[in-house]
């Protein structure tokens, strides 16, 4: 079922740029995939196994690039979707509209980031960025 062009999400069909872990794994801090966002993890409480049933988890995840907060719900045994996680620094070297152009650092690739308004980027200035599932956020200036 496509939902979004290219973006699956039936659960059973992996999501490019992620891979499976059980709920059991999962931390506190580390990042969850739901629904083609990636989230990180705020909080995990586990509740015992009842007289029909596995023990079930309650997550409380906050989304990596909107902020927004959401919570799931599911069997300890139930695999999720954990996206892999890429950062990096890079080297702006100037900012259009609503973009940053910068440098990358290792491969010295030209990125185009979107601008984050409580981060003072400046051109010439190093950043830290972090890419989940092939979107981008610049999460430090220095």
């Amino acid at each position: 079922m496509l939902i979004r062009p290219g973006k699956w999400v039936r659960k059973g069909i992996s999501m490019p740029g992620t891979t499976r872990v059980e709920i059991r794994t999962l931390k506190v801090g580390r990042y969850m995939a739901i629904d083609d966002d990636a989230y990180r993890i705020l909080s995990i409480s586990k509740s015992k196994p009842g007289k029909h049933g596995s023990a079930k988890a309650r997550i409380e995840l906050e989304d990596l690039f909107t902020g927004q907060k959401r919570s799931h719900v599911g069997s300890v045994s139930d695999t999720v979707h954990v996206p892999v996680i890429e950062k990096g620094s890079a080297t702006v070297t100037h900012l259009q509209g609503e973009e940053v152009h910068a440098m990358d650092a290792k491969t010295f690739d030209m990125m185009v980031l979107p601008d984050e308004e409580s981060l003072n980027v400046e051109a010439g200035g190093e950043i830290m960025w972090m890419e989940a599932m092939g979107r981008f956020k610049i999460i430090r200036d220095h």
